[in-house]
C-alpha cells in the first residue's frame, strides 16, 4: 500500500476507498517511510560468531534436556 502511495498512480482518495484507511494514515505512512528508507541499507547483518554461539547454546539447551528426562525417569 505505502509502495503504491509513492507511486502516486492513484490518488491518497482512492487508495483510501481501496484499503478502507484514513487518507491522513496513508500520508502518515507515506511519509514515514520516506524518511527512514535509508535503513534498509545500514542495518547490519548478524555476524558468523554470534551464529556460532547460538548454535552452540541450542546444542546445549538440548543436551540439558535429554539430561533433565533422564533424571526424571531414572529418579
Amino acid at each position: 500500500m505505502v509502495l503504491e502511495a509513492l507511486r502516486e498512480r492513484e490518488s491518497l482518495s482512492t487508495l483510501s476507498s481501496k484499503y478502507e484507511l484514513n487518507r491522513e494514515q496513508i500520508s502518515k505512512w507515506k511519509s514515514e517511510f520516506l524518511e527512514k528508507s535509508e535503513l534498509v541499507f545500514t542495518l547490519e547483518q548478524p555476524d558468523k560468531k554470534s551464529e556460532k554461539e547460538i548454535q552452540k547454546l541450542k546444542e546445549i539447551i538440548g543436551d540439558l534436556h535429554v539430561q533433565n528426562d533422564f533424571l526424571k525417569k531414572n529418579l
